[in-house]
């Protein structure tokens, strides 16, 4: 028996997997994994003693002689990948087996695979990925919470280089597969656009290789040639695409998307949904292609994308009393995200609007043109903010440096205001004091722009 066919038969007797020494379940499978700043391999004898039933080590020094709770490996990591690259295998072969669906993309695969989630647990019983855990880690983790009393699988897969994908397809081998979007983003791994575009469509490669089928926007001119050739069901947000399996057109985004839905042999339903923003608009038609796809009825669908609510700083409406609120989008941003977060907050039709955004990081040598993109975007004249916060050394450096015509443009409307990070702008008290009306925040997740919603509710 080799070594991950022995390792799975324990996990076999003990399906419960953590890497976190903090929480060990009983008979868990402790996998010692190493970091920048820690080391697994310290903690095996506290895990055990904690109830744990076998250590996963890479340090052969940790292990005390004759303790057969421990299991030495030569890489704790690809250990822990190799046996979610097993337990995905295994899952082929069970009595029933569990269906395996991947989603990647540069912007909503968190927020469209909770939707077909949400979408799909209305006939199944589903797993998907926790949060956003959809790394290298993550998604063996993930894998290996899958039990017998699943039918479904929803695997995320993130990116920051270009073989990431690829990589994580080796593991999951997903029977479908579903890209939301390329943009710019993490253009300092991916090297351009067209790296990014190449990299997310290892997806379709993959499920393709498996004689699965891709789920593509039919609009979408980088994505859709990709996946044209191969055994594929489309969805569009454009209207009467009745070549589409799904498609959708939006009614009103004032400030909560509604949509109205066409499935195909079904008549049109409408959807008012939680989501805040028109770029939701492809996520939630992708939701409804996927479980039509999987036999949930329309009235389903619909009930289930009118029931989610986004959580975790994604498009999060939070009330800041007095009348005023908060669009929270913090999560994350890259050029494609910030800029269809402010072309939809610019047809929300509240009277005062205000704009808080963050610097958005890993662009590379991209990062200063980018962000000057943003800064003459909101210089045009039908762009209608009033005052404007700016946080993060990204946009101080494209603020002094973009064309003064830009700079006169946005003063003549609104006031812009420059701090190098969220604890300057928090220690601002007489502009703390000004934030109200709708703000729409955005930046990247370093940037910890949510510690605003903290210091406005005192």
């Amino acid at each position: 028996m080799n070594a991950i066919a022995e390792l799975y038969a324990h996990y076999l007797e003990h399906p419960v997997v953590t890497t976190d020494s903090r929480n060990c379940p009983e008979g868990s499978l402790f996998f010692a994994l190493k970091g920048e700043r820690f080391d697994g391999n310290q903690f095996a004898a506290e895990v055990l003693a904690k109830g744990c039933s076998l250590a996963v080590v890479d340090d052969p020094k940790v292990i005390p002689a004759g303790d057969s709770r421990y299991f030495l490996v030569p890489d704790v990591l690809t250990a822990l990948q190799q046996l979610a690259a097993w337990h995905r295998q295994q899952l082929r072969n069970w009595d029933r087996p569990v269906t395996v669906i991947g989603i990647t993309g540069t912007n909503g695969k968190t927020t469209t695979k909770e939707l077909t989630h949400a979408v799909l647990s209305r006939k199944y019983n589903v797993l998907a990925t926790a949060g956003n855990l959809n790394n290298h880690i993550g998604v063996p983790l993930t894998l290996l919470k899958i039990t017998h009393e699943h039918e479904l699988a929803i695997i995320e897969m993130g990116a920051n280089h270009p073989m990431d994908i690829a990589e994580l397809c080796a593991i999951v081998h997903p029977d479908f597969g579903l890209i939301t979007n390329v943009g710019k983003a993490h253009l300092l791994g991916f090297g351009s656009f067209e790296g990014v575009i190449e990299a997310k469509t290892k997806l379709y490669e993959s499920v393709s290789a498996d004689g699965g089928t891709v789920f593509v926007d039919s609009g979408n001119p980088y994505l859709y040639p990709k996946a044209e050739a191969m055994q594929h069901i489309s969805y569009s947000a454009k209207e009467d695409d009745a070549s589409s399996e799904v498609y959708g057109k939006m009614t009103d985004c004032s400030p909560f998307l509604h949509l109205s839905l066409n499935i195909r042999d079904c008549e049109p339903i409408d959807v008012s949904t939680n989501l805040i923003g028109s770029y939701n608009l492809i996520n939630a038609i992708a939701a409804a292609a996927v479980g039509h796809h999987f036999g949930v009825a329309p009235q389903e669908i619909q009930s289930a994308l009118q029931s989610y609510e986004p959580q975790n700083m994604r498009s999060q409406l939070v009330d800041l009393g007095h009348g005023n609120k908060m669009i929270l989008d913090a999560y994350n941003a890259n050029p494609t995200s910030m800029m269809a977060a402010l072309t939809s907050f610019n047809l929300n039709t509240d009277a005062h609007k205000m704009l808080l955004l963050g610097d958005m990081r890993e662009l590379g040598e991209d990062s200063l043109a980018e962000h000057q993109r943003i800064l003459q975007y909101l210089a045009q004249p039908e762009v209608t903010f009033g005052d404007i916060l700016l946080v993060g050394s990204e946009f101080e450096r494209a603020f002094e440096s973009v064309d003064p015509s830009v700079i006169v443009a946005l003063g003549n409307r609104a006031s812009v205001r420059c701090y190098p990070d969220i604890d300057a702008l928090c220690a601002d008290e007489a502009v703390i004091a000004n934030i109200g009306g709708t703000v729409l925040v955005k930046g990247s997740r370093g940037i910890k722009l949510e510690k605003i919603v903290e210091k406005l509710r005192g």
